[in-house]
Parts: structure tokens; sequence; C-alpha cells
């Protein structure tokens, strides 16, 4: 996911850490937090200052299409979904008849289930009435969808249900959708063949067995023909493979040759939508146990995660990667980011740093993997406070480009390091361009220069844009401006 901004701005502010930064546009902040935002806590910013400063962008920018395509820009590209459903509700408040805010509702949903967070985020929000184009763009995307679609994602144990929307919206749906609607609101419209059925079946199946022994036995054995029918039947998605590798090792190991060729399908996983870091996580998840092919599923991610950046280009010249290692990027930030840094560093002519209150080179060996990297640069990492100076103070070579990798959370040293980066430009005769990576999304920047861009999110298109902005300096803009609505 990405934001980028010629930051040529003068606006100077504070940041959440108490240091100096410079203010983004509306829109270049819309995108920023559009694009980092899963809705959750963050280190300086809880989830309801993300919503609140949500609705005050909408609310400032003029260019309320934008908003609209930035929202289909997320979600069908990057895979962004909490954030997009609350912006979506956002627009819809205040844009009235427009054609195509029915089709930003539309085309902003992936899955069955965008609908229902859609609808309930506005209902729970702003109640009744449903503004039309709520209305009418949820109904086009209800009709994208088949039976098992409809089904899997109904929402029975959610708050919104897909009666729930049925009800309050009324639609009017393609033929072959309407027996399954009227199933639905008959309630006998069930999920057969997803695990989640599937495993609740199994042990529903063997709840009157009385000699436990037998009953564990013949668990086991449902839940491993269970896991190879879905598997063989292709009803497994990517995302739910990843989520339940642990238990398939577990309860069907004789999938896993199977399994590790399927997670490094290159198709499946560009269709996925999976954000690279997922890939990591489900490694940490793996890591926790011990069975005989554990080792064959963490090579197969890494190989996978590997794939998911395929597309990671080949910059000119010499490229500094830096990861921000300070206190407030533990957790999410710092996973994310130093995955991002050692992608980087394996496939550039680059050198790597990290810093915190003092910047240090860091050599790592780049023909092993992009999660041996990762790991390195986490473990080692010094969680302290963050002086965004120290890297042009450190830096003693002539970089054409300077990736930084950070939250943008900068207060040792009061003001921005704009005379710091000065000076190393003058001490190296460098002017190299700037890629200030904000892995947090929270409006706020430390770099004023030209050649300087402020990049936000975890998608492998990223690196695309990326090389763009050495020749256009507002491709990010254009790229959402093409979303057709």
């Amino acid at each position: 996911m990405s934001k980028f901004r010629n930051t040529h701005v003068s606006t100077k502010i504070e940041n959440r850490a108490g240091g100096e930064a410079f203010a983004q546009s509306p829109k270049l902040e819309l995108v920023s937090l559009l694009l980092t935002s899963f809705v959750a806590d963050q280190y300086y910013r809880t989830a309801s200052e993300q919503l609140d400063k949500l609705t005050e962008l909408v609310g400032t920018i003029k260019d309320k299409k934008f908003i609209g395509q930035s929202a289909v820009y997320a979600r069908q590209e990057f895979g962004m979904r909490s954030i997009t459903h609350a912006l979506i509700g956002e627009l819809v408040k205040v844009v009235k008849g427009e054609q195509w805010t029915k089709n930003a509702v539309e085309k902003t949903v992936h899955r069955p289930d965008d609908m229902l967070e859609m609808l309930g985020y506005y209902k729970s929000k702003y109640g009744k009435p449903i503004p039309n184009s709520l209305k009418k763009g949820l109904t086009s995307a209800l009709n994208k969808f088949d039976e098992y679609q409809i089904a899997k994602y109904r929402g029975s144990k959610s708050s919104m249900k897909m009666v729930d929307l049925v009800n309050l919206l009324h639609p009017k749906v393609k033929k072959e959708l309407q027996d399954t609607i009227k199933k639905l609101m008959k309630n006998e419209l069930k999920s057969k063949d997803t695990w989640e059925v599937k495993q609740t079946q199994a042990g529903q199946a063997v709840k009157d067995i009385k000699d436990e022994k037998e009953k564990k036995e013949k668990l086991a054995e449902l839940k491993k023909q269970n896991w190879e029918q879905l598997f063989k039947e292709k009803k497994l998605g990517y995302f739910a493979l990843l989520r339940n590798l642990r238990n398939i090792l577990e309860q069907a190991p004789d999938l896993i040759d199977d399994v590790v060729k399927e997670l490094q399908n290159k198709n499946r996983i560009e269709k996925s939508l999976v954000l690279p870091f997922r890939f990591n996580t489900a490694i940490q998840e793996i890591k926790k146990v011990s069975f005989d092919k554990s080792r064959d599923i963490v090579e197969s991610l890494g190989k996978a995660l590997e794939i998911s950046l395929s597309n990671v280009p080949k910059f000119d010249g010499k490229t500094l990667v830096v990861l921000d290692e300070s206190g407030s990027m533990d957790g999410k930030p710092i996973e994310i980011g130093s995955i991002f840094a050692s992608v980087l560093y394996k496939t550039n002519n680059a050198d790597l740093m990290s810093f915190s209150e003092d910047a240090r080179y860091r050599t790592l060996n780049p023909s092993d993997s992009a999660l041996t990297i990762a790991d390195t640069l986490q473990r080692d990492s010094v969680s302290r406070g963050t002086s965004f100076h120290s890297i042009f103070q450190k830096a003693d070579k002539k970089y054409d480009r300077i990736i930084i990798l950070s939250d943008m959370q900068g207060w040792i040293d009061y003001d921005t390091p704009t005379q710091s980066f000065a000076d190393y430009k003058k001490r190296t005769g460098a002017n190299p361009f700037i890629y200030s990576f904000d892995l947090q999304g929270y409006g706020d920047m430390q770099f004023p220069e030209k050649q300087v861009f402020c990049i936000a999110g975890f998608s492998d298109k990223i690196f695309d844009v990326i090389k763009l902005l050495e020749q256009d300096k507002n491709a990010l803009i254009k790229e959402i401006e093409k979303v057709e609505l």
C-alpha cells in the first residue's frame, strides 16, 4: 500500500512524539492513513483517533471523487479492509446525487462480508435512512456473488448479518440469486464446504461417543478427511490456507507435500491480496510447534514471500536502505519494515543502516533469505528514541536514493533533519531521492525538500511506483486517479 507525495511543503507541526514535523496536504494524508491503517490501536494513536481523522479528511478534501477512487484502489490493489469500509461510510454520508458514488461502493466490495462491514459502519454511526448510493452500490455488489459465497459470508454470528442487509436494502437481485435470497430469509441457507463448518460438523458427529479414546480417534479421522476434501476440491482459500497451516500439519500431515507446492502458486498469491508480512506471521506460528514437516512449511512460506515481492525493481546506482528500530516501531511496524528492508537489500546495490538515537551501518549476507535478514534486524533492534539527524550524520557515501522505513515519529533534536540533510549533500556531493516510508500513516513527515517523497504501506506494488517517482513526481496520485468510477 502506498502513499506518495512531492513533499515541497513548508507548514511545520508537532508530531505525536513531540518533535517537529511537516504537515501533509489533506489528500496525501488520506492516502497515507488509508493504505496503512488496520483500524487497530497504534503506538501513538488509537483506532478511534484514526477513524476521527478519516472523517475529518473526507470533510476537508474538495475532490470527493478522489476519495472514492482511493477506497477502490486501497481495497482492490492492496487488500485494505476495515479502513476502506469506514471510508465508504463517510463518503456516502457527504456526497449525494452522484452516479460514481454508487460505483465506488460496488468496486470497493471484494468479498460479501465487505458489504456487511460497510452497512454496519454506516448504520452504527449514522443510523437511518441509508443513503441511496450505498443501497444501490451494495445491491450491485451483491449481484456479483453466487450462493456459495453468500452462504459463506452470511454473517450468522455477527451483529450485521446478510439477512439484515436484505431487510434494509430490499435489493433487486439477478434471477440466479433469487432462490438463494429466499433461502437466506427463511434461514435455510447454510455454508457447506468451508473449513469452519466442516470442523464444527466433525465435532458434532462425535459428541455422542462415550469412550474418550474412541471419540478422540474418530474426531481426528474426520478432521483429516475434511482438510483433504477441502484442499483437493480447491475450497480452501489462500488466506485460509495460511491461517490453518498449523492445523493441517497436526491433523492432515499427508497433505503437506501438496500444500508446500500450493503455497508457492504465483497466481494464487497475486489474486489473494495477502499482504507480504502475513507470511512472516504464519512462519512465527509454525515455529511455535514441532511436526515432522514444519521445516518444509517454513521454507515454502519464505519462498512464497519472495514470490509476493518478485517485482521489486533493480534501481540504478547506489541505494541506502534505512530501518527505524526505535521503541515506537515495536510490533508490526518493525516486522513489516524489516521485511521490506531485507528485500531491498537483497535485490539492489544497497547499503543497510538502522537507527534509533544513533544510526549504524549493518553488513548482513545478501545471499540469506529475506526472512533471515528480517529476523536479524528485528532481533538486534535497539528500541530507544528516534533521531533522523543521525541518518545523514552517519551516511558516508554518495547515494542516488535513500529509502527510510519508519513511523516518522522523530523527537530527539526537536527540529526536522533539514540541515543535517543539507550538510550530507554538501559533504558527499550527493543529491539523492529520499523515500520516506511511513509505516503507520500518522499524517506528518520529516522532510520538506524537493526530490523527497512520503511513502506509506505494505504491498509489493509500492516498488513499481517508487521507480516511477524518479521520473514522475505525482505517480501514486495519477495511479489512483486512473480508477474508473
